[in-house]
């Protein structure tokens, strides 16, 4: 019997790049679960193999150069060997990606309104005035302001905190199990930060959304994660509840992560 609150399931997964001298590991096998409705923290300093992980789950890694082995059941559902065209219809609708630089998720051509309206149409059968009425609630919903007008822009037309908003907008308009959020807060200001981070909330509390946040912020970390998996150079060394991992951290990797935090030090 699959145990329903167990949304997302990882096991042994490791991921291995094929080079003119044979293979070399960039993750060694790690293993994770996401419950329904909860948080799970990735942290690591940069090239600990956070993203890696991330475009491994999504199926995103060029499959020429790297060799993905292990499994992946998302509600029960094996996802490892599923072909391109079936992680396709999964991307998005069952599993939601926001990407650390939200620039890169839209095309720069083509309005958020196109985009936002696409997308909808692509994983539902909405028509396409009912896709645009959802969008414009969806925006209205995450605060933007404008949201008619915010549709007939460009990308480059919104700051990339609005950006992220509206990557937030779309994954709780699809309402998938899953949502990845890869560096969310990166080059945002506080203020926008913390409305990410308030969305982010809100998609896992009203509709029981579970979260992988993969960060390198641990102030963003202890915030929001209800449990945590420490990464270096591509293996899990810690992973614990997170007052327990932020209290009595064990080893001496995560130790020294928490060390290195920032203080303000207040002078005279």
């Amino acid at each position: 019997m699959v145990d329903t609150a167990k949304v997302l399931e990882v096991r042994n997964l490791q991921v291995n790049l094929r080079t003119a001298d044979g293979s070399v590991p960039l993750l060694e096998p790690i293993h994770f679960e996401l419950e329904k409705g909860r948080v799970f923290g990735l942290v690591g300093e940069s090239g600990s193999g956070k993203t890696v992980t991330c475009n491994a789950l999504l199926h995103m890694l060029d499959q020429r150069r790297m060799e993905v082995t292990g499994s992946i059941r998302l509600n029960g559902r094996e996802l490892s060997s599923l072909s391109n065209e079936e992680m396709r219809r999964i991307r998005g609708k069952e599993i939601g990606f926001i990407m650390q630089n939200p620039m890169n998720a839209f095309t720069p051509v083509f309005t958020i309104g196109s985009q936002f309206i696409e997308t909808l149409r692509t994983h539902t059968q909405m028509t396409k005035a009912q896709a645009k009425e959802q969008a414009i609630t969806a925006l209205t919903e995450m605060n933007l302001p404008e949201p008619a007008k915010l549709m007939k822009r460009y990308p480059f037309q919104l700051s990339g905190g609005m950006l992220q908003r509206v990557m937030i907008a779309i994954s709780m308009c699809l309402r998938p199990a899953v949502v990845i959020a890869d560096e969310p807060t990166t080059a945002l200001d506080v203020v926008n930060q913390l409305k990410v981070l308030q969305e982010l909330d809100r998609l896992r509390t009203e509709y029981g959304t579970a979260i992988l946040l993969i960060s390198h912020d641990l102030g963003v970390i202890s915030q929001m994660a209800d449990e945590v998996a420490v990464m270096q150079k591509g293996r899990i060394v810690e992973q614990a509840g997170v007052h327990q991992l932020f209290d009595q951290p064990q080893h001496e990797y995560t130790r020294m992560l928490l060390h290195a935090r920032p203080r303000m030090s207040l002078g005279r």
